[in-house]
């Protein structure tokens, strides 16, 4: 027997909007969004909201933004929205007494073909890893992170230049066409989900911090670029470049590599009025684009148009 479903969707960045608009495009009825509350950011501590938010305004949806997901007005409210099923992307961990909520449930979109990259950072660490495909998966909320019986999964293949951003974007549309999928197999009455199998090889995806998203310099050049790659455009990976007297924190946003033998230890530059070049373990990264403290983002021609590396010059 066909079920009408009655929805409120739960979700923040972009990645989110991709799948709540494909929802509003293919006649899903919601009744509710919950996004984070608006929040200052900035120089100007100008207060922002939500990309959810925007989306979910234009289009007349009703918006809840809970500062605390048990507090016992968010849920009276939540409830009286008489919603039956309840979809998350993007959102923060939920409560018991939020998911169990609805009679059908509250399932998740995930991006990565779980169990493997549970966790915050997905699609960052299956590139970061040097992963030839990853995916999409949707399953049932349970009282863990990401262990949820799944419903349905789709593959996608990681190309050799990925980076997170292109990556991004590539899921998000993978991910909105499963939620749709997942909704017409949730109103027919068929969903079969699986329990996830418990293998002690599963790679996490944790959350991204200043510590693991630091170059280190003595790993291979595939891996370097990889890292490089996986975090691109955000949050970036990031070196010590010690030239001139001076410790400077760098961003690298783009780079290839060449393998070949030399002698220079990790880290050592060597530069020109064309190039930068980073050895390393196995051959060289050669930075495209750079940002040091306190400048804009450039191409390596423009860095090296006005800037000059001492000869005793590394990343650290």
């Amino acid at each position: 027997m066909s079920k009408d479903l009655r929805i409120v969707f739960m979700g923040t960045p972009d990645f989110a909007v991709g799948v709540l608009e494909k929802m509003v495009n293919t006649g899903s009825q919601i009744v509710g969004v919950i996004t984070a509350p608006d929040k200052p950011a900035g120089r100007g501590r100008k207060v922002m909201t939500s990309a959810v938010k925007e989306f979910a305004l234009s289009h007349n949806l009703k918006v809840l933004q809970p500062t605390n997901l048990k507090d016992g007005a968010f849920l009276k409210e939540l409830e009286e929205l008489e919603a039956n099923l309840q979809v998350v992307v993007a959102f923060r961990m939920l409560p018991k007494e939020v998911w169990q909520m609805p009679k059908y449930g509250t399932f998740n979109l995930h991006a990565s073909l779980l169990p493997q990259y549970r966790g915050a950072a997905p699609i960052n660490w299956a590139i970061i890893n040097g992963e030839e495909k990853t995916g999409v998966t949707t399953f049932f909320i349970d009282e863990k992170i990401d262990t949820g019986a799944i419903i349905m999964n789709k593959e996608v293949a990681i190309e050799i230049h990925e980076t997170a951003g292109s990556l991004h974007n590539k899921l998000m549309v993978a991910g909105a066409d499963l939620v749709v999928e997942t909704l017409k197999l949730i109103e027919s009455g068929s969903v079969v989900p699986k329990k996830q199998p418990r293998d002690a090889d599963n790679k996490e995806a944790p959350k991204l911090t200043p510590e693991n998203t630091r170059i280190d310099w003595n790993k291979t050049v595939d891996e370097i670029d990889s890292f490089i790659r996986g975090l691109t455009p955000y949050p970036v990976a990031w070196t010590i470049l010690k030239n001139n007297g001076e410790d400077l924190k760098t961003k690298i946003y783009a780079a290839h590599f060449t393998k070949e033998d030399h002698k220079l230890k990790p880290g050592i530059v060597q530069s020109s009025k064309k190039e930068l070049k980073v050895a390393c373990s196995d051959g060289y990264i050669l930075i495209d684009e750079i940002q040091l403290p306190g400048k804009r983002r450039m191409d390596i021609f423009s860095l090296l148009n006005g800037y000059s590396f001492g000869e005793d010059a590394k990343l650290v």
